[in-house]
């Protein structure tokens, strides 16, 4: 019989530094659940499945490392939540080839992360195909039931439901050995990169999470914007800076914001889009400011982060050992 405990399970994909969009989009209700939700939270790095797309050992190793520090010098509690490495659970892919005996071809191939990446010219490796099971292992296996993603990965939840009732119905049917996960849309905003695209890595129109100083406002400086004169009012609702904005700011002071906008005006002087862009320079750096001293600590320390990955490791194993078992006395394996 399945645990009572609630759990939430998220997996991030290691890919070197964050950006705002990564934080707005996950990150920051990641950690906000360790307080909110009443029960466990289990966050993983998914090295593993970053082996689809990632050939470069050592970078591969050092984006594990920079994902922690990322969580860890934002706010994540080792002691409110677990952080640890997919690898470092074996027990997953044994789970995977469980999962895979009584998953059908055509659930796989009807994959829109699958057919989305080829179409991009990824190679279809069979890890790629595959990458559905091993994603339903890495929820399955901790007993989740609260998985929070983004619209484009509910349907990798619904598989994981799937993959649990056929594998429950064909060997437990009475034992109901895995739980089914439900899956909880997060309030994502679009977070709009310099070039007014979505932000993302693959366009290379990011601004990092804890970029300062010069490299900042080089950064900012490049947001496109029109060509409206200084003191000529502006349109905030088309404005990728504005936009910005709007993340870091609220209430009265979001409407005080548009109302210069506006009126191209500021206390009778001129306001323009450079104004802005200065303005967004100096949220960004004191709003990550404690984050980028804590993430420099642990750069220094290193021992701190592979402690924190080690013993939610053992924590986690646990966990995973205890599904494995009772999954492979439903098999007939044990």
């Amino acid at each position: 019989m399945c645990a009572t405990t609630q759990r939430v399970l998220s997996g991030v994909q290691p890919s070197g530094q964050k950006h705002l969009g990564n934080y707005f989009g996950a990150i920051r209700q990641h950690i906000a659940l360790q307080d909110e939700f009443p029960g466990e939270c289990f966050y993983f790095i998914a090295d593993y499945h970053a082996l689809t797309t990632v050939h470069d050992p050592a970078g591969l190793r050092e984006s594990v490392q920079e994902l922690a520090r990322t969580y860890l010098a934002l706010g994540l509690d080792p002691s409110k939540a677990l952080l640890f490495r997919q690898s470092d659970i074996p027990e997953v892919t044994e789970l995977a080839w469980l999962l895979a005996t009584v998953t059908g071809m055509g659930l796989l191939e009807r994959a829109h992360a699958y057919k989305d990446k080829v179409a991009q010219g990824l190679p279809a490796s069979v890890g790629l195909f595959s990458y559905p099971v091993l994603m339903a292992a890495d929820i399955l296996i901790y007993q989740s039931t609260l998985v929070p993603v983004g619209k484009d990965q509910v349907q990798h939840v619904e598989m994981a439901q799937d993959m649990a009732t056929h594998f429950n119905q064909t060997y437990a049917p009475k034992a109901l050995v895995l739980r089914r996960p439900e899956f909880r849309l997060a309030a994502t905003p679009y977070v709009a990169g310099v070039d007014g695209r979505k932000m993302s890595s693959s366009y290379g129109n990011v601004i990092p999470l804890f970029e300062a100083g010069k490299p900042l406002r080089r950064r900012i400086g490049s947001i496109v914007t029109d060509s409206t004169p200084l003191g000529q009012p502006l349109n905030p609702e088309r404005c990728n800076v504005f936009a910005l904005l709007r993340l870091f700011l609220e209430g009265p002071e979001l409407d005080e914001l548009a109302a210069w906008y506006r009126a191209g005006q500021r206390e009778g002087a001129p306001f323009g889009y450079g104004h802005a862009k200065q303005l967004l320079v100096e949220r960004i750096e004191t709003h990550f400011a404690s984050a980028r001293e804590r993430r420099a600590e642990l750069i220094e320390h290193p021992e701190r982060v592979e402690e924190v990955l080690k013993r939610s490791a053992e924590r986690a194993r646990r966990e995973a050992q205890q599904t494995l078992l009772r999954c492979k006395q439903a098999c007939g394996l044990l």
